[in-house]
């Protein structure tokens, strides 16, 4: 176990153009432990927007949600408990991938994500205060064990929500925190929907089958 040491300088880079240097490394792997390190102070929220980022570009691969989904739990966990430093434990931190398709997979999001930095600034600051992050790390345990599940696309949505959120902490913007929530809330009544058509299909299906025996 771990408390992974954070970078205590101040880091005025924008979030894209960390996650760029990292990858512009020389160094073949790239492990967990110099990821949460590059990204600072900014610790949490970064976390949660880079993982979440990273399960909407390779989660459609078997296996990968539950692997990105065991960090993304233990930083959402954190955050209900108000811890001031992210901790994760040893065998997380010496997990590395290769920095070549690190790059690859962060070149596909890196459009997006300065466009949506741009519009960023900080407001709305109710929405990232003490409280309103025990309730977003409350909602991130709930979509990551959704996202966790061998669902085929399931992922996707959840990943999304996780990445706002996380964007939101990290520049403090309500308005995308907001998004996140508003994303929650449609997520979960399609979830509601989903699982009542689902349950009355098998209880017909059900009862149909008993009228055969």
């Amino acid at each position: 176990m771990a408390v992974v040491p954070l970078n205590s300088e101040t880091d005025t880079r924008t979030f894209s153009q960390v996650i760029e240097d990292i990858g512009a490394r020389d160094e073949p792997k790239l492990y967990l432990s110099e990821l949460i390190n590059g990204f600072g102070e900014r610790g949490f929220g970064a976390m949660l927007l880079f993982f979440g980022l990273v399960s909407v570009v390779i989660g459609a691969v078997p296996g990968t949600t539950t692997v990105l989904g065991a960090p993304i739990l233990l930083i959402a966990i954190q955050l209900v408990f108000r811890r001031d430093q992210l901790w994760m434990p040893s065998w997380i931190l010496k997990r590395s991938i290769d920095r070549a398709t690190y790059r690859n997979a962060i070149g596909k999001i890196m459009k997006p994500l300065r466009k949506v930095e741009r519009l960023s600034r900080p407001r709305l600051s109710i929405m990232s205060s003490d409280a309103s992050e025990m309730l977003i790390g409350l909602a991130c345990i709930v979509l990551c064990l959704i996202l966790m599940l061998p669902i085929t696309g399931g992922n996707l949505v959840p990943s999304l929500i996780v990445a706002a959120f996380g964007f939101g902490l990290m520049q403090r913007d309500g308005a995308i925190i907001i998004a996140g929530w508003i994303g929650t809330a449609g997520f979960g009544v399609f979830v509601w929907l989903a699982w009542e058509l689902i349950s009355r299909v098998v209880l017909a299906t059900w009862e149909w089958a008993t009228t055969l025996f």
